[in-house]
């Protein structure tokens, strides 16, 4: 299944960016982790296999945000 995901950047009125895609991606593998400690710790309400497929989900996310600006950096697209 091909799913595309659009980010929208934040930019000031100068064009410059405010939020770092590198925080973006940190953010979502932090997330994540944190379910992942939740459901560890016994948290009632979380369903394991749902956690883990969405947690595999978002490090599958912060990877092509990572890919994506490594391809922009070195001048290749993705």
């Amino acid at each position: 299944m091909n799913r595309e995901v659009t980010l929208p950047l934040i930019v000031d009125d100068r064009g410059t960016l405010q939020v770092a895609a590198s925080d973006v991606s940190k953010l979502l593998r932090t997330v994540g982790g944190r379910w992942l400690r939740l459901v560890e710790a016994g948290e009632e309400g979380l369903d394991e296999d749902t956690v883990a497929a969405l947690t595999i989900e978002l490090a599958k996310l912060a990877d092509r945000i990572d890919v994506a600006c490594i391809a922009h950096s070195s001048g290749q697209s993705p």
